[in-house]
């Protein structure tokens, strides 16, 4: 399943369509324990700030430091291990 990557109004949020259902609307901040595996994991990866659950889409949120660069393979991997 290829996950496609749009880009937001926020340069600090970037959408990544699964095209299956994700569940949601939820919202899981760093910083907030949750009990959800693979939210866990993408607020594990570095400068992550938010995950949010919707439709057939998950959007990241990054702090402003952190790089796109080095976000976006690892939440691609995350989310092809999960949803694949």
């Amino acid at each position: 399943m290829a996950i496609r990557i749009d880009h937001t109004p926020n340069p600090n949020a970037l959408k990544f369509t699964v095209g299956v259902a994700v569940g949601g609307p939820v919202s899981f901040p760093a910083g907030k324990a949750t009990e959800d595996p693979m939210a866990q994991a993408l607020l594990a990866i570095d400068g992550v700030t938010n995950v949010f659950l919707t439709a057939d889409f998950v959007t990241l949120s990054k702090s402003p430091e952190a790089s796109w660069d080095t976000i976006q393979p690892a939440a691609v991997e995350i989310l092809e291990e999960h949803y694949g």
